[in-house]
Parts: structure tokens; C-alpha cells; sequence
């Protein structure tokens, strides 16, 4: 066992803490990792203010990248010294979506048996089996993926989550492909992450939408041929307009992504597709949210598909490495969603700014 600096959420809606946790060796499945980089993503504000669970204390951070540090019994997957990408969906290989094939559906991840805990005992609840806020960290040797050891720490860490929810959103789960129209509703840094997956996969035209000039640029900067102000035009028209121009006879996108999380948004996205056009959710909504009223004739006459996206529908063992070859070769700009390099200390004002909307990813540098 060793002890560490990290930052913890002790109770619901309390600023965080940086304090003393102990990180027990790994045993079997288990290892123990040098953390470099993590992210401060959205998620760990809502385990922060109790609105995924109330497990608390949790220990936070789940966007990381790092260097195996060791490995417990019967790990061989990934050795100490490997720099890896930290996942939560380290696959079981046994339920059954993994025994049909669709490992990515993985209805079994696991996590680290042990528990890491604060120095008097109390155990921690790591944010989305990781918690990363954290000199190193004990996870699943399944959540540790081998990618090139020459990428930017703090840029490839956001695979962890946000960025590989979005570009697998429109990739994975919207099967965009070349010559396909492509809108996205929202465009925070899940949002801004699914314009680069349909500017990475050929897509024309990428529609942006929000009601923030800023985050309209920075989609424009990841790809949007188009963007609109949603606060000052209807986007559904706007989404239909523009696709009419460049296919005559379009009713909208063939593929819109959700990546706001609320219903009046989801409606939006539903009336903006083009017939058998495909509607991708990948914005999280909050429990008391509901499917809106729409007609079942309108479900029905419209055809195509209304998914959601989880985790992007990615397998980490699939997507992490290319997508960091793509960023080593230039073709995929992850530096883009790096808006500042922080202090482990800082954590709690990198939340206060999320509220602003002018950063997509302030990122923890150790």
C-alpha cells in the first residue's frame, strides 16, 4: 500500500477536498497506475452534487491517462511502464452481449476489487470506477489501454470519456459515413467531439448548433460547415434549409446527434432528421426527464432510428489506439479540447468555470 495526494467529494454539493488516500497494491485483475493527466469533465460535477449516486466519499477524475506503475497476479494484457489510456468499460468477456459478439455492449465491466481508501479507513467510491484526481490510481487491468507512448498526455486522456462519447456517437452509433448529412444539437465538448467524428468520417454538411457563440466556433473549428444560433432561429427550419440546398428534397439531416440531454432538445433532433434519418443520443439527461409528446405517426412516418449512445458505443481495445494514430498523424486534433492545463489543486474552480461555457476541457496535469 502506498499514499497519495488526490481530490475527493466528502459529501453532496461540498467543495472539493485534496487530501491523503491510500492505494492498496494490486492484487489479481488489478493495477496500479501513474497518473499524468485527467480531465475535469461534467460527470464529476454531478457525483460531486449527488446526481449519479450517493456513495460518497467519491474519489473523482475518470478522463486520465498515465504509466502503468504494476500489476497484480494473472494480468497480461498490459505491463509496468506501458502509457495507457484509462477506460470504464474494461469488458468481461462472459455476459451476453459480449458471447453474441458486441463486446462493446458489455452489460458486465468491471472495476478494481479493492478499494482505495482515506487514511483513517473509510472506503472511496472512485467516479466511474476510476477516480483519477489522483498521483495513481488502482483499476481493472482491463481499464488500461496500451496506445503510443509518443502522444500528448493531457490530450489523449480525454478519450477516457467526453471525447470518445462524442466522435463514437457520430461514428459508432450514427454509422456516419461519407456524403452524409450531419447535425449536432449541442455543442459543449461531448458535442464538439461528434463534429469532429463526422468531419473525420467525410461528412457534408456538418450542422452545429447552440445558443453560444463560442462553443458555435470552436464546432467550427473541429469541422462544421454550418452553424446557427438556436436562440435566434428555429434550428429544426435551419437543419432542413440547409440540407435542401445541397440535396434537393431533404426533410433534415440524415444523422442528428443529441448531445444536450433534455427533452426539448431530443424533439428538436427528431423533427430535424430526414426521412429514415437517424437520431443519436448522447447527452445525459437527469432521471425525472421524459420522452416528449410526439404523435406515434410521426415515429412511425419518418422511419430510420432513434438510438442512444453509450460511452459511444466504443471498445477501447478498438478505438483508443487509432484514434491516437489519427492524432499523431494530424488528422485528429485533440490538442483542440485541451483549454487549459491545471493543478491538482484546482479542481474546484475548473468546475465554477464550466458554468461559464468557455472552456471544453480544463485538464489536470501531474
Amino acid at each position: 500500500m502506498q499514499q497519495v495526494t488526490a481530490v475527493i467529494a466528502r459529501s453532496k454539493g461540498a467543495p472539493v477536498e485534496l487530501t491523503t488516500i491510500n492505494v492498496p497494491d494490486p492484487g489479481p485483475g488489478e493495477a496500479v497506475v501513474k497518473v499524468l493527466a485527467c480531465g475535469v469533465c461534467h460527470t464529476d460535477l454531478h457525483y460531486r452534487e449527488g446526481g449519479i449516486k450517493d456513495d460518497f466519499p467519491f474519489l473523482l477524475g475518470h478522463e486520465a491517462s498515465g504509466i502503468v506503475e504494476s500489476v497484480g497476479p494473472d494480468v497480461t494484457g498490459v505491463a509496468p511502464g506501458d502509457f495507457v489510456v484509462l477506460n470504464w468499460r474494461a469488458v468481461c468477456g462472459e455476459c451476453r452481449a459480449c458471447k453474441r459478439g458486441d463486446l462493446h455492449y458489455c452489460f458486465n465491466t468491471h472495476n478494481a476489487t479493492q478499494r482505495m481508501t482515506l487514511t483513517d479507513g473509510t472506503e472511496l467510491s472512485p467516479a466511474l470506477g476510476i477516480g483519477a484526481f489522483a498521483e495513481k490510481t488502482l483499476v481493472a487491468a482491463g481499464q488500461c489501454t496500451k496506445v503510443d507512448p509518443g502522444a500528448r498526455p493531457a490530450a489523449v486522456g480525454l478519450l477516457g470519456c467526453g471525447v470518445m462519447a462524442g466522435l463514437g456517437a457520430a461514428i459508432n452509433t450514427g454509422a456516419v459515413t461519407r456524403g452524409r448529412s450531419v447535425a449536432v444539437i449541442g455543442c459543449g465538448g461531448v458535442g464538439v467531439a461528434a463534429v469532429a467524428g463526422a468531419a473525420l468520417a467525410g461528412a457534408s454538411p456538418i450542422i452545429a448548433v447552440d445558443i453560444d457563440a463560442q462553443k458555435l466556433e470552436a464546432a467550427k473549428r473541429m469541422g462544421a460547415t454550418h452553424t446557427v444560433d438556436s436562440s435566434a432561429a428555429d434550428p429544426v427550419e435551419e437543419i432542413r434549409r440547409i440540407c435542401a440546398e445541397r440535396f434537393e428534397g431533404a426533410e433534415g439531416a440524415d444523422v442528428v446527434v443529441e448531445a444536450v440531454g433534455r427533452p426539448e432538445t431530443w424533439r428538436q433532433a427528431f423533427y430535424a432528421r430526414d426521412l429514415a434519418g437517424v437520431l443519436v443520443l448522447v447527452g445525459v439527461p437527469t432521471p425525472d426527464m421524459k420522452v416528449p409528446d410526439i404523435p406515434l405517426i410521426d415515429v412511425f412516418g419518418r422511419g430510420g432510428a432513434l438510438k442512444s449512445s453509450w460511452y459511444g458505443d466504443c471498445l477501447p481495445s478498438r478505438d483508443f489506439p487509432v484514434l491516437v494514430d489519427l492524432y499523431r498523424q494530424g488528422r485528429l486534433d485533440l490538442d483542440a479540447f485541451v483549454t487549459e492545463e491545471i493543478g491538482l489543486g484546482d479542481v474546484e474552480a475548473a468546475f465554477d468555470r464550466m458554468h461559464h461555457g468557455n472552456v471544453l476541457r480544463s485538464v489536470v496535469v501531474f
